[in-house]
């Protein structure tokens, strides 16, 4: 009975994984990009020659000046495919390699773990589920990326450390974003709906692009332009800097710890602010001082900064 639960966990999660990426959105986050393609060999691991991904790259081939591009069908249990392209006409197919690979096209797996050892970069939408071991692979071998997830994997022990010290970054754009869903998707109360055509969608308004290529928008300062007070900034109880409600409101003469939204990050410049901590989980460690406080009542999980 327990394994018995166990899958139907696990299958649950995996359908809740499948959230597929409109080519727009790929679009508006991928012309920022445009310089670091050249000449790369770009991979997309959680996709196959349907995705929104290769259709984009695959149109941009020439204009990118790419090497090449790849990208692997995945099915839950028999074998698979890769795809790759490396430029031309490719009207039906003539102009791209399919091949069969042994496995089922897991980004985990040996014939993954060789594709992406191939790559110049990676760019795709991988599981939500698998965001931490997905981000752990990527650091292992070295690669760059732009991937997306969901804005609180920015909380995840595994993953603020890495924004910590600036080995990655947020993309261009981040926030709201819909994405094609399954047909046995259930529908949701809110943030659902199906189009005419009988397309389920899913929107969220917490998306975030995780990279670590530059684009100019990292490099951009926030213009500070209230002034500090106590009655309008209180200090945490368990820890001693000030709170601050909204990115937008960090006081302009104020230069000791302060604690913003995680919301911050979609406006970090590196430039401008130190990263120096976080205020999220009861585990105190080198990155996490424990949850905040205001007048005794909770508030939600915090960055802790510095103006430089």
């Amino acid at each position: 009975m327990a394994n018995s639960v166990k899958t139907l966990h696990k299958a649950k999660k995996e359908k809740n994984d499948e959230f597929y990426t409109q080519l727009n959105d790929v679009n508006n986050e991928l012309r920022h990009y445009k310089d670091h393609f050249k000449d790369k060999t770009v991979l997309c691991n959680c996709d196959d020659e349907s995705s929104a991904f290769w259709e984009y790259f695959h149109l941009n081939f020439n204009f990118f000046g790419m090497k090449k591009l790849i990208a692997t069908h995945y099915d839950k249990e028999k074998p698979t495919y890769k795809v790759e392209y490396t430029g031309g006409i490719d009207t039906d197919l003539q102009d791209r390699i399919l091949t069969p690979l042994k496995g089922n096209g897991d980004f985990r797996n040996k014939e993954g773990i060789e594709l992406l050892q191939e790559a110049d970069i990676v760019v795709t939408n991988p599981p939500f589920s698998l965001f931490r071991e997905y981000i752990e692979q990527l650091m292992k071998y070295n690669k760059k990326f732009i991937i997306i997830g969901n804005q609180n994997a920015i909380t995840y022990k595994e993953i603020f450390p890495l924004l910590k010290d600036n080995k990655i970054w947020l993309g261009y754009n981040n926030g709201d974003m819909s994405f094609r869903v399954p047909d046995y998707y259930e529908p949701r109360k809110t943030r659902y709906w199906e189009d005419e055509t009988g397309q389920k969608w899913r929107s969220f308004g917490n998306i975030c692009w995780f990279t670590n290529l530059e684009h100019t928008k990292r490099h951009e300062k926030l213009i500070l332009w209230k002034t500090y007070n106590p009655s309008d900034y209180p200090k945490y109880d368990n820890y001693n800097a000030i709170e601050v409600k909204k990115t937008d409101w960090i006081p302009e003469d104020y230069f000791d710890e302060i604690g913003v939204p995680i919301t911050f990050m979609t406006k970090y410049c590196p430039e401008q602010f130190n990263i120096v901590g976080s205020l999220i989980t009861n585990n105190p460690s080198s990155y996490s001082y424990g949850v905040p406080y205001v007048n005794k009542k909770k508030v939600y999980a915090r960055i802790l900064i510095k103006r430089k």
